[in-house]
């Protein structure tokens, strides 16, 4: 793993240098919005685009987004050997799309254009995109060469399912430009990720679940469920085959399999089911501790009057799943806390984890700004021997890489 620059010559932080290689596939228009959220996160965005991508979006296009020329072969400015220069310099090298032939050649090594050339060069992460169609993806050639390169170490993301070119639909589309740019700047924060949950299967939660009043309206909380997807996403970057167990809206972590719930009954339904198979099961859900007791078939009407809200107790699913666990697996909780008058959040947080029982929970402030609806987070890992993990503010991608290295040394 390489760590990126961090100073620039004035002393300021250096913008991460990242090299976005564009290949021919038809998902190149998508891209353009790659780069551009790339630039908006402050990196400074170089495009490699091969000759076929050209054909597809035009070289204004890419120079406008990325305020840089685009490279297109090693001829231009041979001076400055440019595949060996821009390898040398990237702090990531991000191929999207990665057609199943870009994927072929970086396999074998070859180097007979620029960006094949530049990726034999880099020593810093790399991350490739695929897009091509499902019967490409899944050919035998294309399965190899992908855990080929992942062997080596490159991020190779599992492509979407849905709309391809023309009337076909299944696997092979382009993951969506938010989801590889998230996967991106946790590349760029971490160095890079291991493989290490390689062979496991786990099951995060995640989202605020919502107790129906009526068809209209509902109890529920202000949890985005952006920890939670990160925690998934983390650990299918980390190798883990992963059940996502949500109620909130997409978009939805690449290679992993989405269950869509929306209350806490119908979330605890299916961690029953799908949690005795896993080795690890993380609850990031914000679930709601009531519900109505009774649920109107039809809209409340002001003309009522106000309503008198009778509330019961959910089933407590943390607890449930510590009580009936399997040998030698893992249950993480999450707790969202707030200090009052009986204690601070890690009092609070401190008898959660005696309660529930769990091997750890992630602990974290909330309030304005703080916990729900961001993008960062500060937690505390608590375990069930007594230790205490700080982890500073950071994107919530790279809180959930720090929970996983957490993980993964107390997995049998």
């Amino acid at each position: 793993m390489t760590e990126p620059a961090t100073q620039d010559r004035s002393g300021a932080p250096a913008a991460p240098r990242v090299v976005l290689g564009v290949t021919g596939g038809i998902a190149a228009y998508k891209a353009c919005e790659v780069l551009r959220r790339l630039a908006e996160s402050g990196c400074d965005v170089t495009v490699v685009a091969t000759q076929s991508a050209l054909r597809m979006v035009g070289r204004p296009t890419w120079e406008a987004l990325s305020g840089h020329p685009v490279a297109t072969d090693v001829w231009t400015d041979a001076a400055e050997v440019p595949h060996v220069r821009l390898g040398r310099a990237a702090d990531l090298v991000v191929v999207a799309p990665a057609t199943a032939d870009t994927l072929a050649r970086a396999a074998a090594g070859r180097a007979d254009d620029l960006l094949t050339a530049t990726l034999l060069t880099a020593t810093c992460p790399v991350l490739f995109c695929p897009a091509m169609h499902t019967e490409m993806w899944q050919h035998p050639a294309t399965v190899d060469n992908v855990a080929l390169l992942r062997r080596r170490g490159a991020v190779v993301l599992d492509p979407a399912v849905g709309r391809l070119t023309g009337a076909d639909s299944g696997a092979g589309r382009l993951p969506e430009p938010a989801e590889i740019v998230a996967v991106a700047r946790a590349l760029l924060d971490l160095g890079g990720v291991p493989r290490d949950l390689a062979g496991r299967r786990v099951l995060v939660t995640a989202g605020g679940t919502r107790e129906a009043l009526d068809p209209v309206r509902f109890v529920g909380n202000r949890s985005s469920g952006k920890q939670g997807h990160a925690v998934a996403r983390a650990a299918a970057l980390r190798g883990a085959e992963v059940v996502l167990v949500t109620a909130a809206p997409g978009p939805y972590p690449s290679g992993v399999e989405v269950v869509g719930v929306g209350d806490a009954r119908a979330l605890g339904q299916v961690v029953a089911e799908r949690a005795p198979a896993c080795d690890a099961v993380v609850m990031a859900a914000a679930v709601a501790d009531f519900r109505p007791v009774a649920a109107s078939a039809t809209k409340l009407k002001k003309t009522a009057g106000v309503p008198v809200l009778e509330l019961v107790e959910n089933p407590d699913i943390l607890a449930g799943l510590v009580r009936d666990r399997r040998p030698g697996q893992l249950v993480i909780g999450f707790a969202a806390e707030t200090g009052d008058a009986g204690g601070s959040v890690l009092d609070h947080a401190r008898a959660k984890l005696a309660r529930k029982g769990c091997d750890l929970l992630v602990v974290n402030e909330v309030g304005e700004g703080l916990g729900f609806e961001t993008d960062t987070n500060a937690v505390w890992l608590l375990a069930a021997d007594g230790s205490v993990t700080t982890v500073a503010r950071a994107s919530k991608d790279v809180i959930a890489h720090r929970l996983w290295d957490a993980v993964v040394p107390r997995l049998p």
